[in-house]
């Protein structure tokens, strides 16, 4: 059995920042579980125009569609930027409306900031409209993420390591029991 795939989103876009850290570690800390992509193509998505999503021929558009409906689960993990999502952010997430590549798909979000708790919820929402299944035990909030997360992405404190592992044992069991494999065993 191949193992599931999961695609990693950052919505803060500088090399080193506390998210890319966090999906890093993720990465490296359940490797033996799970393949995670690190998706770091955010910056080539054009401006959303919903002039151009009809028949969309714009290829990074094409191909990260493709990424997401190939992917067996989608990590967000995002800061808050003024109370909500990051533009670039939230400018990809305008390319999934008008398709179904999120429908049912097992979700977790983490929002990693300085408060974050609004673009948490502004995160969860657009999610929700775009169909993504995840629950509260799919969802983190790390408030005050600079003083928690170290340069390896490992949380300092046990509070959010727990949450973490809790998280990512729920989105691992989601995709199990949505698999078509795990369906027909």
């Amino acid at each position: 059995m191949s193992r599931f795939k999961i695609l990693a989103i950052s919505g803060s876009i500088r090399h080193h920042s506390s998210n890319q850290r966090i999906l890093e570690y993720i990465s490296s800390t359940y490797s033996d579980q799970i393949e995670i992509e690190i998706y770091n193509g955010l910056t080539r998505l054009p401006y959303f125009n919903p002039d151009d999503d009809i028949d969309c021929k714009i290829e990074e558009v094409i191909a990260f569609r493709n990424k997401i409906s190939s992917a067996d689960a989608v990590i967000f993990c995002t800061p808050e930027y003024v109370f909500s999502i990051p533009g670039v952010l939230k400018n990809a997430l305008e390319w999934l409306v008008s398709t179904t590549v999120l429908l049912d798909k097992p979700i977790a979000i983490i929002t990693a900031s300085s408060l974050g708790e609004n673009g948490h919820e502004s995160l969860q929402l657009i999610l929700k409209t775009l169909g993504g299944a995840f629950n509260e035990n799919t969802t983190m909030l790390v408030s005050g993420v600079r003083s928690k997360v170290n340069e390896l992405g490992e949380f300092n404190e046990d509070v959010s390591r727990i949450k973490l592992q809790s998280l990512m044992t729920t989105l691992i069991s989601s995709i199990n029991f949505s698999s078509p494999e795990s369906i027909s065993s």
